[in-house]
């Protein structure tokens, strides 16, 4: 007679031990130093002085530094505001990978820019640039691609939360820019959750970017918070709490037919300018957090 209320009982606790467990945030870096992630720096500009390192008639560097090398220093840990956090120089364009691999996922990080930027974007109106790649599904410098296939939320000033994706196919609600597409126009996408889907690749005649919507990055200089929720096919950027951006099925285009891509590693940014990240905490889900769930 009690076997029933006994499984009930057991079923209910299973459920609250899976429910505590993804609430329950997991640190994906120590914060004391790069143990769990690898490095890769493609090839430096002209600028750099690297003894030893070969460069052609016209002073280019030829060969990229490669993988578990990191000569110049480009990913360190500091103290910024007398805590912890990563901090990637911008000198030479690479990338901090996570050595884990993830699916079904709920990622969370801060980043604030530094004030140190590098050739060639240098310039004073060049906006500082990162990024964090997701599903990425090809090695370091595979091809001689800087950057590995993968879908990337966009780390850049003004364009925080964007879509760029990195030899890959990603579905995105989003409606055509008046003013842009004509035959003397570049084509600029924005999401939409109202509009038609399209698709987002880097082909010829198209960069695989769509622009996030609404802005919710904050001023350069301060911490903004960036999460990354991926369930299944689906991915959704988050900026400072704010869903700015709804993605459906990546498909990786390496392949002799294109392949859903729901797991891989993620990547931060070495792309030109110093940033800083912190707090960079993933955990585990089933279902979208009840926050981010489409009404």
């Amino acid at each position: 007679m009690m076997r029933y209320p006994v499984r009930l009982g057991l079923v209910f606790l299973l459920a609250a031990i899976v429910s505590r467990a993804e609430e329950t945030w997991r640190p994906l870096w120590n914060g004391k130093d790069l143990a769990g992630w690898s490095t890769w720096l493609g090839k430096p500009h002209a600028s750099v002085v690297l003894a030893g390192a070969e460069k052609d008639p016209k002073g280019n560097y030829t060969q990229p530094i490669g993988a578990g090398r990191d000569p110049l220093g480009v990913f360190t840990v500091a103290q910024v505001e007398g805590r912890p956090a990563i901090r990637i120089s911008g000198q030479v364009f690479g990338e901090l990978r996570s050595a884990q691999s993830f699916s079904n996922y709920h990622l969370k990080l801060q980043f604030k820019w530094g004030e140190k930027k590098w050739p060639p974007r240098d310039k004073p109106e060049t906006q500082r640039d990162s990024g964090l790649l997701y599903h990425v599904h090809a090695e370091s410098g595979a091809e001689g691609r800087v950057w590995s296939r993968s879908t990337e939320l966009q780390i850049q000033e003004r364009d925080v939360g964007d879509l760029y994706s990195i030899g890959s196919f990603v579905f995105v609600r989003s409606t055509l820019r008046r003013g842009t597409g004509g035959t003397a126009a570049k084509a600029v996408y924005d999401y939409d959750p109202k509009g038609p889907w399209n698709v987002f690749a880097q082909v010829p005649g198209q960069d695989g970017r769509c622009v996030k919507q609404p802005d919710a990055e904050k001023p350069t200089g301060e911490w903004n918070t960036i999460e990354l929720v991926c369930l299944g096919e689906e991915s959704i950027h988050i900026v400072n709490g704010k869903v700015v951006m709804r993605l459906h099925r990546t498909m990786r285009i390496d392949t002799p037919t294109p392949q859903v891509v729901t797991a891989g590693p993620i990547i931060l940014q070495s792309e030109g300018a110093e940033i800083f990240y912190r707090d960079v905490v993933w955990r585990p889900i089933t279902a979208v957090p009840v926050e981010y769930a489409e009404k």
